[in-house]
């Protein structure tokens, strides 16, 4: 019976492998754990489950080979043909186990915890739930529940297993393009901030938390383009937004200045974000980052996007701003994160200037 679990598990296994991998082991290699957990993913989406992730750390000093095969053993033997292991380039090793409770996940961790000797040879484990509904991430070590503090952290509510590695050439256009762009636009900026100063009271530039990749928040940076006190008036204006789903939008936003609106028109108003291109918060195209109550408000589904980089520009800015429903866009971003590449980010930013001088959508 024992025997014919394993061939079942390594058939299992063998559907999420790359076909050009020759390893004979039954832990998935980090690019096909994630082709599985995205997998996972989109089902649970799509039927409201639930979705364990059991992260496994190996004590110091007790990480070789020989200690690897033997965490190998102790999860043939204790996992179910439906639970996918697999392991990192850090070495962790991660199970996905699909349609179990956080309760349940917790159980197989301590079960794997009680093979090894109480101290400090036993391994570490996290586990994290997907969708979050609220609860705690916690981590075992040395057979007691370990919480980093008493509240949930909100910060980062897409499992890093989610979040798409973010590729060297991409960071290398994104450091170049961002230099090369804030010394150009230097002064524009300067008699951009100089005409904010002289117009209307408040400071000349604005800064808003939003969710980024692997849903961590930033602060990006943009030309003021509204009177002070705007983001209290924005609940009062909400019935009024063009734009359905959760993300805010008029055509005609009565909190903006008239040296606002020409900003906002021409886009000069978000070129300080090339300092969030730099700093590594934004790239240069990628999904457009929502305030972090807009994003939070998404479905499951749609926060996906968070698997990648938000950007300055991206599908939806090109060819359908303000034309299109919230799912459609969030449909576009999600094609984008799929097909991430170099020739795809240069093709959206050569077409970002035309769109922005045919002047389509809302700003």
């Amino acid at each position: 019976m024992k025997s014919g679990l394993l061939n079942v598990r390594k058939l299992h296994a063998h559907i999420f492998r790359n076909p050009e991998a020759k390893s004979a082991s039954l832990l998935l290699s980090e690019r096909d754990l994630r082709f599985a957990a995205e997998c996972e993913r989109m089902r649970v989406d799509r039927n409201g489950s639930v979705l364990s992730i059991l992260f496994i750390k190996l004590a110091e000093n007790h990480n070789l080979p020989q200690d690897m095969a033997l965490l190998e053993r102790i999860l043939e033997g204790r996992l179910r043909v439906t639970d996918t292991p697999g392991i990192l380039e850090d070495g962790r090793v991660v199970v996905l186990l699909p349609d179990t409770s956080s309760d349940g996940a917790w159980k197989v961790a301590a079960d794997i915890s009680e093979v090894y000797p109480l101290g400090p040879t036993r391994p570490e484990c996290e586990v994290i739930i997907y969708p979050d509904k609220g609860h705690r991430r916690e981590k075992l070590i040395d057979g007691e529940e370990v919480a980093p503090n008493g509240e949930r952290d909100k910060s980062t509510v897409c499992p890093p297993l989610f979040a798409t590695p973010i590729p060297r050439w991409k960071r290398s256009l994104d450091i170049l393009g961002g230099l090369v762009g804030l010394i150009a636009s230097a002064p524009l900026i300067t008699v951009a901030a100089i005409a904010i100063r002289c117009t209307s009271r408040g400071s000349i530039f604005y800064g808003q938390e939003r969710e980024g990749w692997a849903g961590k928040r930033f602060k990006m940076y943009k030309l003021r383009t509204m009177v002070n006190g705007a983001d209290e008036m924005k609940e009062y204006l909400r019935h009024l937004s063009h734009q359905d789903g959760p993300a805010f939008k008029m055509k005609s936003d009565p909190r903006t200045t008239p040296v606002g609106r020409l900003l906002r028109w021409t886009s000069i108003d978000e070129l300080p974000q090339l300092w969030n291109v730099l700093k590594g918060d934004m790239s240069l195209v990628g999904p457009r980052p929502l305030p972090t109550s807009e994003s939070q408000s998404c479905t499951d589904w749609q926060r996906r996007r968070l698997s990648v980089l938000p950007g300055m520009t991206c599908t939806w800015q090109v060819f359908a701003r303000g034309d299109v429903s919230f799912d459609e866009w969030i449909r576009m971003d999600l094609q984008y994160s799929r097909q991430v590449s170099l020739w795809g980010d240069i093709k959206l930013l050569m077409l970002t200037l035309p769109s922005l001088v045919l002047r389509k959508g809302m700003r």
